[in-house]
């Protein structure tokens, strides 16, 4: 006979009192991250770590995230591992819910939102659906969805908390960087964050220059002019 699943598995480092050993970056790798455009950070880790282009802020609702990752993993239509991570959440964490892609009802409402805002939560990503956008305005945390839907899931698991979920095509651990903005949400793996953030600099360097000489009337893209000028790539038909 195969065995039962216990209905939630909880990664043990976990707790709601904060159990040492439950990875986190610092208050300054944070920082490092909260008013880089999501361009800049996916240059920085040469153009990998961005979620689905499906998975969007919710109209109307703060759209810039930052801060690191608690991940859970629900099966499609089901929340009750999204309900128990709220008793984990700590101030500043992204909670990222996988649900599987699932469309045919909302990963979560506005219910959940103000549960995750109460504990100190800074925002909500899923590849699922939202749904009661007028009680969401209400409580106004950031929250990144596929779309809306009136459907309401069901809580019976199985699910996961704190283990590595896949969520809008990327991997997420616990305590990775989710950074979020109009474009979209990129993950920075906590091992990377140091890296990361050092390349960062470089990159925003480098385009707040070229910004400025656009503005400034710049009306040619090098590469292109060099490749006319040599013409050894072009083939004139």
């Amino acid at each position: 006979m195969i065995e039962e699943p216990k209905a939630l598995r909880i990664a043990r480092d976990l707790g709601p009192d904060g159990t040492p050993g439950w990875r986190q970056p610092t208050a300054a790798q944070i920082a490092a991250f909260r008013d880089q455009p999501t361009g800049f950070v996916l240059d920085a880790m040469m153009g990998a770590g961005a979620m689905s282009a499906a998975i969007k802020p919710c109209a109307g609702l703060p759209d810039r995230l930052c801060g690191p990752a608690l991940p859970v993993g629900n099966r499609p239509g089901d929340v009750l591992a999204t309900l128990a991570a709220i008793h984990m959440v700590r101030p500043g964490d992204i909670l990222v819910a996988g649900f599987d892609g699932y469309q045919g009802c909302a990963a979560a409402g506005d219910r959940v939102m103000g549960f995750l805002r109460n504990r100190g939560g800074a925002g909500f990503v899923t590849d699922g659906p939202l749904r009661d956008l007028t009680g969401l305005r209400g409580i106004g945390l950031p929250a990144f969805c596929t779309g809306l839907t009136p459907g309401s899931p069901v809580a019976r698991g199985p699910g996961t908390v704190g283990l590595p979920v896949r969520c809008g095509g990327q991997q997420v651990e616990t305590g990775d960087m989710i950074v979020g903005d109009s474009d979209g949400i990129v993950v920075v793996p906590f091992a990377r964050i140091d890296a990361v953030i050092a390349a960062l600099r470089g990159v925003a360097e480098a385009e707040l220059s070229l910004d400025a000489q656009v503005a400034d009337g710049l009306a040619e893209v090098g590469l292109i002019s060099a490749m006319l000028e040599s013409g050894e790539d072009i083939d004139w038909v």
